[in-house]
């Protein structure tokens, strides 16, 4: 009776063990290409002996480890569109102020700032690795 008791016991802490430390999920195609990037950051920064760079990217590998999911990477994404495409239309007012001066020296350099927008604005806007 008491080796019953005894391994009656023993199966329902061992469940109750189990079932308190579920199998950790793989992280998902996008959440591990982020982390990929990351770790590819992190060993620049380490050829580079960029110790502020390194710390910093080390906390953002640990940020990724712990709390990235899908919908987290799509509301970034998200809202890095949203910067870039007010940041495009910021310059492009910048410029056509600087047009209607006709300032030459203003315009090359808000263009050449509307450019660099635009490639931030299509940086952002790539899809997503899956």
């Amino acid at each position: 009776m008491k080796a019953l008791v005894a391994s009656l016991l023993a199966i329902a802490c061992s469940t109750m063990v189990s079932a308190a430390a579920p199998a950790a999920d793989p992280p998902s195609p996008a959440c591990a290409a982020k982390r990929a990037s990351i770790e590819s950051q992190i060993a620049e920064a380490q050829a580079k002996g960029n110790r502020r760079q390194l710390s910093g990217l080390q906390s953002a590998l640990a940020a990724n480890k712990r709390h990235c999911t899908d919908a987290s990477l799509a509301a970034a994404r998200q809202r890095d569109i949203t910067a870039a495409t007010k940041k495009v239309s910021r310059r492009e007012a910048d410029l056509a102020a600087a047009q209607a001066k006709g300032d030459a020296k203003k315009i090359a350099k808000e263009q050449k700032q509307l450019d660099a927008a635009r490639e931030a604005l299509s940086e952002a806007q790539k899809p997503v690795p899956q």
